[in-house]
């Protein structure tokens, strides 16, 4: 008898899928001229540099130390020449720190493993595992890029049940989690066991949404292997990759509202992308400095799915899909439902860069707005049980005391409420500005 499809009660929307790039194997992209590091690419502090102008660095080398516990450290993506310590532009536009490295051939630390064998066996203890995921910089790859060290830390008087893997991947477009889970199949599971060693749980359930039928026979039929881990398929329904989708989906818990935490619940939650780069660190002493990113869209001519070096221009990923189409009317970092749009391909690969996107002009420029008709659609596919006319409104008006108390920080801005408005309003747009401005005067009032 086929397996229960199981998905969160609450909202959701169901966009097409347009998984593009879902049956192109991963490949490496050409290592560029030059590459721009980033210093903040994790919720937290920025990194600390310890190299300067006219150092020379190897693939794998730390360039820059975590300035906190909320903090990840930074290592080079290639060998050469530290060219300077820059200001430069990162997705959101603003200017930042970062480590721009002329490239010179591709020499790695001696201490990476670069062999292509699969080492089943972990001799780190608890401790251990979670000191070489720090040292490591490692940080969530699906997009929230939170040091992952932070969450194998499990608070004193917290315990976890669970160990969640999310391979959901629920953002139209993008399949760089796909394809690892189809590629690197044998590795996450080793990575899976890592993880839940350094937890000290004994259950791990990883949940994958129903439109990647050949991600789940294949985890499904290695989990036979592996004590302790199954794999439940999901209904297709976007966010279930969030949070709290996807925790109640799966153990039927309920995430409490911020600053709730998933360990709040008894579990943990880590991206199959995360998994994977935890298991290179553990198994083959390698750093984070280089992921799978999906190059997509209706008019590129090959959309892929990249193994790119930390620090790549997004330029040299499109170049290698064909290059940029002449109807092009939005570039976007990430998905269309939660993404970012770019006004310059020259930005560089970071930590949290899932894919980009290429939206034709023909669908990416917004339509005419219409007046709200009071249909309640936002309020009926808020995952959260929110109301984001209301809350709109509130952000529009500068009413931010009254958005705050109507839960405007629950926002986990999927989205869901534009796509799913008649009257085409930009409501993310206006809630994100009053989230934005109520966490500022919160974080202003504990100081």
């Amino acid at each position: 008898m086929a397996k229960v499809l199981k998905t969160f009660p609450i909202g959701g929307v169901h966009p097409c899928d347009n998984k593009l790039s879902a049956s192109k194997q991963i490949e490496p992209v050409v290592l560029p001229a030059t590459v721009t590091i980033p210093l903040s690419q994790h919720i937290g502090a920025p990194a600390t540099p310890i190299v300067k102008p006219l150092d020379i660095v190897k693939v794998g080398q730390l360039i820059a130390k975590a300035s906190g516990f909320v903090s990840a450290n930074i290592h080079s993506s290639v060998s050469g020449t530290v060219k300077k310590i820059d200001n430069v532009p990162d997705t959101c536009g603003y200017k930042r720190p970062a480590i721009i490295i002329d490239v010179e051939d591709d020499v790695w630390e001696n201490s990476i493993d670069r062999t292509d064998s699969l080492l089943k066996e972990i001799s780190l203890s608890q401790k251990d595992i979670v000191e070489k995921v720090q040292e490591s910089g490692i940080v969530g790859l699906g997009g929230a890029t939170f040091p992952t060290h932070v969450k194998l830390s499990v608070p004193k008087g917290k315990t976890c049940e669970y160990l969640l893997i999310n391979g959901v991947e629920c953002e139209p477009y993008l399949t760089s989690d796909h394809r690892l889970m189809l590629e690197k199949t044998e590795e996450i599971f080793v990575g899976i066991k890592i993880v839940m060693k350094a937890l000290g749980v004994s259950k791990a359930i990883i949940g994958i949404e129903n439109n990647k039928k050949d991600a789940i026979d294949k985890m499904s039929a290695i989990s036979n292997n592996y004590d302790g881990i199954s794999v439940q398929a999901l209904k297709v329904q976007y966010p279930q990759g969030g949070e709290k989708q996807l925790a109640k989906a799966l153990i039927n818990r309920e995430i409490p509202a911020p600053p709730g935490l998933p360990i709040d619940v008894g579990c943990v939650i880590q991206n199959v992308g995360t998994i994977y780069a935890i298991y290179e660190a553990v198994q083959k002493n390698k750093p984070l400095f280089e992921r799978v990113v999906t190059i997509t869209g209706r008019s590129i001519k090959n959309s892929s799915n990249f193994l790119a070096r930390i620090g790549t221009s997004i330029s040299v990923l499109i170049d290698a899909s064909g290059g940029l189409p002449g109807d092009t009317g939005k570039i976007i970092s990430g998905g269309p439902m939660m993404g970012k749009a770019l006004n310059t391909t020259d930005i560089p690969v970071s930590k949290g860069t899932s894919g980009i996107l290429i939206l034709p002009e023909q669908i990416s420029s917004r339509t005419n707005i219409s007046n709200c008709i009071r249909c309640a659609k936002c309020v009926s596919v808020c995952p959260l049980g929110l109301e984001p006319y209301l809350l709109s409104k509130l952000s529009l008006r500068s009413l931010f005391d009254k958005a705050e108390s109507e839960q405007v920080v629950n926002c986990i801005e999927c989205g869901c409420c534009s796509y799913n408005c008649p009257s085409k309003i930009p409501l993310l747009d206006f809630i994100r500005l009053g989230k934005t401005t109520v966490m500022k005067n919160i974080r202003n009032r504990t100081k």
